[in-house]
């Protein structure tokens, strides 16, 4: 690894952060706390993959703000009590080599974003390959059969601890949160799009191939770009020193 004067490493061609450079944060200030807010309302609001689905075919309804006011009264209580990611009175991780349990609260909210992430994804990738073999698209069918047992599979994994973020202990978290960071980068930018390419594109196999090549092509770009620690918070954190993490 070769080091630089300005806090940051190289380590196989992958530029790393120094751990003992970061700035310390011993508090959260309140608009850093109420920022992370959304995010959390937006993981929760998605969860119930059919749901919104709805949305994104329909527009928004009664069941949608009736579930959404929900979703924000709780993750409102949890945030003022500092049980979300992010809304912390203080950041939870400072030393990434110290085993240090990992909340239930933090463990419970990465593996709905772990379920979200995986879950839209698996299935739409699936309705594009089948909507291209078959020239049938029936990704409605495919979220009402296949989602809940998929994001369910996930759930198990998280609560055995089996996810990045979401195992027993913090002690990974310089390189755990890379991987989830990547993979929200990926599914954020590829289904936006493959959603603007649904409503604006015409019915038919050739616009279905070029939805196909649209998604694979920005989830493996990103995803390239994530793994080269180009996006934020995808640099590996090199252990041993104090250094918060989001």
């Amino acid at each position: 690894m070769t080091i630089q004067g300005n806090g940051r490493g190289d380590r196989g061609g992958i530029p790393v952060d120094l751990a003992g450079d970061r700035k310390i944060r011993h508090r959260n200030k309140v608009h850093y706390r109420f920022n992370h807010w959304p995010i959390w309302i937006f993981v929760f609001f998605i969860l119930p993959g059919p749901l919104t689905l709805d949305l994104f075919d329909r527009g928004f309804d009664r069941r949608m703000a009736v579930w959404l006011g929900t979703v924000m009264l709780g993750t409102g209580i949890a945030g003022l009590r500092g049980r979300l990611p992010g809304c912390e009175p203080r950041p939870y991780i400072i030393r990434f080599t110290e085993d240090r349990p990992n909340p239930v609260y933090r463990r419970l909210c990465y593996t709905c974003a772990w379920s979200a992430v995986g879950s839209f994804g698996v299935l739409n990738l699936a309705g594009l390959v089948t909507a291209v073999v078959t020239g049938v698209w029936n990704v409605r069918e495919m979220y009402e059969a296949a989602y809940f047992p998929l994001a369910g599979a996930v759930w198990v994994l998280g609560a055995l601890g089996r996810l990045p973020r979401v195992k027993p202990s913090t002690k990974g978290e310089g390189h755990e949160r890379r991987y989830f960071y990547g993979s929200v980068w990926a599914m954020c930018i590829a289904q936006p799009v493959l959603w603007g390419l649904w409503r604006g594109l015409p019915d038919g196999r050739a616009g279905d191939v070029v939805k196909l090549c649209a998604f694979v092509g920005i989830l493996a770009f990103v995803g390239w770009l994530a793994y080269r620690g180009k996006l934020p918070r995808t640099r590996p954190i090199v252990p041993g020193e104090l250094a918060v993490s989001d």
